[in-house]
């Protein structure tokens, strides 16, 4: 394999780099080697928000921009794409520098001085990127946001200044005012002109093929290397854990493997597809899913990891497993020209233990699309509503045959080692006629199908009682008569406001 140097299109130009570790974060090279020091490391984790920038990809004979944390990407991963960081907002046209106003501020950051966003300052950069996707994303589209989408858009950054009113404030207030001109064609037409680049090989020890074809030999030959998606896992190893991870296969620029489609009467997502596509295509066809899509991580989490990786990845704690397992999803598995598929639930062995064997990967997921009668809930439960770990999630589906039960699955992360089927509780309501009595025989069930354990989240005693409880209001909103509606059961329907208030 021929090796070269990682290129990509930053602050007007085409950068170069070879030589150094294909595990560096683009937050180190941006701070140390860039000098573009307005990107911060708060956490180094991404859960703070500090260190986003946005990536900009080809997105057909046009320009994607996605908010990402800088601090768990690693600099390979920028090849053949575009980096912006608060230092850009001046670079309009050609990536030549022009004051946009008298004091040369991009309307994103007047509206922050303007609506007093900033406090301290440490976080702001790290909002304005945030915000500047926002921007650009809804002034392409010819949008504008509401309060709760900017909310929504910005749940990844902290403000440990308490800051979010003005800063939601200046979300709208940028809309407000005039607009430069952000001139794509020259970013396209750079990207264009690196996408004829062979695929990319860093030194011996990253990889990144471009075709199935080529990464399923790669990973074939190579089974101890490690598959690298969005490294929204993996790069915390390295930032936490200071481990050398050795030989690295990215998946990411396998395009085959970013497919979503419909074929078969099933829903196909691509072991490469990012978590935010994959999330709006199953919300798509099971609008119940929003706000669990919403509440899963926060937009550059979504934007960078992979649904491939986090099912892959096997975390108790994960919330895409407990959907995808009430959905009936299976799980096709690749080595070499043999492909194979399981139930999802058939997956996992045991706490980050599963099925998967040397120089095999995950190809994708399948789900069959949904039926008339399938009823289908997930229950997110953590400290805080937005970008933070579940407790427990609950993803409950049923199908009724006038008032009894045809089919069920009830599925529970945070209550095993696994994400898993709660059978017992399943066993006690198939065939039921679905009453309240049927859902308490359910409730009391679940202390046969679970011994949760107690750690920094939750205690034991509290996962169960909120697992029942959730199956009550399962039940609830599922009984054949009067059954709740969805704003019987959001406290943000009695309370409008209160989201945008404690955002």
């Amino acid at each position: 394999m021929n090796t070269r140097p990682i290129r990509f299109f930053h602050r007007g130009a085409v950068v170069e780099i070879d030589g150094g570790s294909p595990t560096r974060s683009v937050l180190e090279w941006l701070r140390e080697d860039a000098r573009c020091t307005g990107t911060k490391e708060g956490c180094a984790e991404g859960d703070c928000g500090a260190c986003t920038v946005v990536i900009g990809q080809l997105d057909g004979e046009g320009l994607s921009l996605r908010p990402v944390n800088a601090c768990i990407q690693f600099l390979p991963t920028l090849d053949g794409k575009a980096l912006f960081t608060v230092e850009d907002l001046k670079a309009l046209g050609g990536g030549e520098l022009h004051p946009v106003g008298t004091d040369g501020l991009h309307p994103v950051q007047r509206a922050m001085v303007e609506c007093h966003g900033s406090q301290c300052g440490f976080c702001t950069p790290g909002f304005v990127m945030s915000l500047w996707a926002t921007f650009e994303t809804h002034r392409a589209g010819g949008t504008t946001p509401s309060r709760q989408q900017l909310a929504d858009d910005l749940s990844g950054n902290l403000c440990r200044c308490t800051g979010y009113r003005p800063i939601l404030d200046a979300g709208q207030r940028m809309f407000e005012l005039p607009a430069p001109a952000f001139a794509r064609q020259p970013v396209i037409d750079a990207l264009k002109a690196l996408r004829t680049d062979p695929p990319l090989h860093y030194g011996q020890h990253f990889h990144a093929p471009r075709t199935l074809a080529e990464f399923t030999a790669l990973r074939e030959a190579n089974p101890e290397a490690r598959v690298l998606a969005g490294s929204t896992d993996m790069g915390l190893w390295v930032t936490k854990q200071l481990r050398d991870l050795g030989e690295l296969i990215s998946i990411n620029e396998v395009e085959e493997l970013k497919a979503i489609t419909t074929a078969d009467g099933a829903l196909h997502i691509g072991a490469a597809a990012s978590l935010e596509d994959a999330w709006r295509a199953l919300t798509r066809h099971w609008p119940a899913l929003q706000e669990v899509w919403l509440r899963f991580a926060s937009p550059p989490i979504r934007h960078a990891g992979t649904m491939g990786g986090n099912v892959a990845n096997g975390s108790p704690i994960g919330d895409s497993a407990p959907a995808l397992m009430a959905l009936g999803a299976s799980i096709v598995l690749r080595r070499g020209e043999r492909v194979r598929s399981m139930p999802l639930a058939d997956f996992y062995v045991d706490y980050m233990k599963n099925r998967l064997e040397p120089g095999e990967f995950v190809q994708g997921v399948s789900l069959p699309l949904p039926r008339p009668a399938q009823q289908l809930r997930v229950y997110k439960i953590s400290k805080r509503f937005d970008c933070d770990i579940s407790a427990v999630c609950a993803a409950l589906a049923i199908e009724l045959d006038g008032g009894a039960v045809r089919a069920v699955r009830f599925v529970f992360g945070g209550m095993a080692a696994t994400v898993r089927h709660a059978a017992k509780a399943e066993a006690a309501v198939v065939g039921q006629p679905w009453t309240e009595a049927t859902a308490q025989a359910a409730m009391a069930a679940l202390g046969e199908d679970f011994t949760p354990l107690t750690d920094m989240r939750a205690s034991a005693d509290y996962r169960m009682q909120v697992s029942r409880n959730l199956l009550r209001r399962f039940w609830l909103e599922t009984r054949p008569d009067a059954p709740l509606a969805a704003s019987e059961v959001s406290v943000w329907s009695v309370m409008p406001h209160a989201k945008e208030a404690t955002a």
